[in-house]
């Protein structure tokens, strides 16, 4: 995985609410097992119509909206847990999905390919939209180190929650394997006491 200590982006917003798995990527396009190719099939059925022409007014599709931080809806993420929903977001290019409530699955599968999953209230999730509402282009700095989310134009500080190992993790570019493999000496010199 790509390091991850300091973002500083435009935002795409995604008002919808109670985004499932399956509309993030749709079950029929999961055939694959390797991580590329799911971003073009990212929201598929909300991107493209049913002949594959492009649908102008999905967010995704507007031309004024770009990034690598997604603002979503509350409860992002819900229904089944395939991990494919973040390899998705991940391929299309975010980095970051802001949203006032994440499912936990989805939240654990985010942190482990790499996407920092920001769960912010209600209050301060309508300002994040409002702020790109007025200005596509607000750029957001995602402060990963101190735990926070700045949009200076729009006078917008937010503290966030996030797991110390995760953190740890993402800050390193490590997924499980990569860290257990950064421990090796320690794990070397307790296999060797205990012998």
């Amino acid at each position: 995985m790509e390091k991850f200590t300091l973002l500083k982006s435009s935002m795409v917003p995604l008002t919808v609410e109670n985004v499932d798995t399956d509309q993030i990527i749709p079950a029929r396009f999961l055939k694959a097992t390797d991580r590329k190719g799911f971003g073009e099939n990212l929201f598929r059925d909300w991107r493209f119509t049913t002949d594959g022409q492009t649908k102008e007014d999905f967010t995704l599709n507007q031309t004024k909206y770009s990034g690598a931080i997604l603002v979503a809806g509350n409860n992002f993420g819900c229904g089944s847990s395939r991990e494919h929903a973040a390899w998705a977001l991940a391929d299309y290019g975010f980095k970051v999905v802001i949203s006032s409530f994440f499912a936990d699955i989805f939240k654990g599968n985010a942190l482990n390919n790499g996407i920092l999953p920001i769960q912010v209230t209600p209050e301060n999730l309508q300002s994040i939209f409002s702020a790109v509402n007025l200005d596509a282009a607000v750029k957001a700095t995602v402060d990963l180190e101190n735990q926070k989310l700045i949009i200076d134009a729009a006078d917008i500080t937010v503290s966030f929650e996030i797991n110390d190992y995760k953190k740890m993790c993402l800050i390193n570019g490590y997924d499980d394997i990569d860290y257990l493999i950064s421990q090796r000496e320690a794990i070397e010199a307790f296999e060797q006491k205990r012998a």
